[in-house]
């Protein structure tokens, strides 16, 4: 097995013979590729410390990370270095409307839903879909302005729409993208989420509290 620009890995599989080296590109393309977190039963280079820490060092090479979803289970995504830095870059910021009804979609299927103790504090997969008549109550958006918006995220993975099913009713709840997320980045969105619904509360405060004295633990002199 192999993959396309694989010379740039022989540094790291120079020392696993042929077995090794294809268990470790087929983890490789799995946590990359796949659409949800793969178990590590079915990998034996997600399985074993040595094998995964080469993972880790090829995931590395494109600004990647392993993340670790659940018991047994893997998947791949941006480090948290290499996600500041896009952020900081205004090609790779979403447009507002698509940001504004990302927002809605979280607050409505995650934040709500959590808050009534439904939702471990770090999960942002939810059974709890936002009904699309609901957001377009709460958005701000015209309502063909938020369908395209809709339809954007869905096709970058960030939201997923739910199908109504007996009783239950169909909506949008978070992508797939979003269990690539490490847990740092989990907490800055739980933080985001907080200001975004709830800027006057002291939960909120203490958010911009807490990262005011990071700035300016930063910004002292050495």
């Amino acid at each position: 097995m192999s993959l396309p620009g694989d010379a740039v890995f022989e540094g790291l599989l120079r020392s696993y013979d042929e077995k090794r080296r294809a268990e470790l590109v087929a983890a490789y393309m799995a946590v990359e590729h796949a659409a949800a977190p793969v178990p590590e039963v079915r990998f034996p280079a997600l399985r074993e410390p040595a094998p995964r820490r080469t993972l880790e060092q090829m995931l590395a090479l494109g600004g990647r990370t392993l993340i670790r979803t659940g018991k047994g289970e893997w998947i791949s995504g941006y480090r948290d270095d290499v996600t500041a830095e896009l952020g900081a870059d205004p090609d790779c910021v979403p447009p507002a409307g698509d940001r504004a009804a990302l927002v809605l979609v979280l607050i409505h299927a995650v934040a709500i839903p959590r808050a009534a103790g439904l939702l471990a504090d770090d999960s942002w997969m939810s059974p709890y879909p936002a009904p699309l008549e609901e957001l377009r109550r709460r958005s701000q958006l015209p309502v063909g302005e938020l369908e395209a918006s809709l339809r954007r995220l869905r096709a970058a993975g960030l939201v997923s729409q739910v199908k109504a099913g007996g009783e239950e009713s169909g909506g949008f709840v978070p992508g797939p993208q979003f269990q690539r997320l490490t847990p740092a980045a989990r907490r800055r969105l739980q933080e985001e989420l907080i200001l975004a619904a709830g800027p006057g509360s002291p939960l909120a405060a203490a958010i911009r509290a807490r990262r005011r004295g990071r700035e300016n633990d930063h910004g002292e002199a050495p």
